[in-house]
């Protein structure tokens, strides 16, 4: 499987901070790779390096092989900003026709292109209407679909679902799994566990400029999630069990005395995200 993201040993520092420390990590074709990590982990700054909008102090970054630097290699990449990339005064589709011819379309199939978008993010029926009248998830949808204008084989997602309503986040979750079963590769950096765990094919654990873990969630889940929980009511009270062989556990209980009922929590992203970054506030 092509690598269309390879990063290696990747270092850059804000004065004697460095945001990212030594980060080596490759994205496939038809791959969403999840970037997990507190506040100031190094998820955003990650994502401008891959851009070319900052200059590695060591290491090397290649988008499809090339310098994301060089035209060829910024082509085959797609941006949804944290920071909302729209000129509010335009409307939905002017914005998209000046992304457009940014990214190199013209004439009919720069109009093509919006068309589809506009359509693929549900919002063909607002097209004409200036952005500045739009919902939050409404400006996050377009932001999305200037990213996929002119359809990139690598897109890059920087919490792509802050501050929308569940309708805008379930349309965002399905428009990230069709680049990926186009064959696109998709960077997908959040602060919500679920959405890692719902979506991405593999999470990077980032804290503090480091990769701490890298691997499907299954397998993260096994290394860093801790036991199970079987949680049970036994007489009319309640109790509860780590176990990491729930089955036998239950069973055992069982022949103990009779259960009014049980619960089993399975570990979760979330619990392996704590285990390995601490439970320390960040700002």
């Amino acid at each position: 499987m092509a690598a269309l993201l390879s990063v290696e040993k990747l270092a850059f520092a804000y004065g004697a901070r460095r945001a990212v420390d030594g980060l080596s990590l490759e994205l496939h074709e038809g791959e969403i790779l999840g970037l997990l990590g507190p506040n100031g982990a190094g998820k955003s700054t990650l994502i401008a390096l891959v851009t070319g909008l900052l200059e590695p102090l060591e290491g090397r970054v290649r988008v499809a092989g090339g310098d994301p630097r060089l035209p060829a290699a910024r082509a085959a990449l797609g941006l949804a900003p944290q920071e909302l990339a729209l000129y509010e005064d335009l409307s939905a589709r002017e914005n998209l026709h000046f992304f457009g011819r940014v990214q190199g379309l013209k004439g009919a199939r720069l109009k093509e292109r919006a068309e589809r978008v506009l359509e693929e993010t549900g919002l063909a029926g607002r097209a004409g209407e200036r952005v500045a009248a739009f919902s939050g998830g409404m400006k996050r949808r377009l932001n999305l679909a200037a990213a996929l204008l002119h359809e990139p084989d690598l897109l890059l997602l920087d919490e792509p679902t802050a501050g929308v309503d569940p309708q805008s986040r379930n349309a965002l979750y399905e428009m990230a799994q069709a680049q990926r079963a186009a064959g696109r590769g998709v960077l997908y950096a959040t602060h919500y566990m679920e959405e890692a765990q719902r979506l991405c094919d593999r999470v990077a654990i980032l804290d503090q400029g480091r990769l701490l873990d890298l691997d499907t969630v299954p397998a993260l889940l096994a290394r860093h999630g801790g036991p199970a929980r079987l949680e049970f009511t036994r007489g009319g009270e309640a109790h509860s069990l780590e176990t990491r062989e729930p089955l036998a556990d239950l069973a055992r209980l069982h022949a103990e005395g009779p259960l009014e009922g049980f619960l089993l929590r399975q570990p979760d992203l979330e619990q392996a995200f704590l285990h390995l970054t601490g439970r320390r506030l960040r700002d």
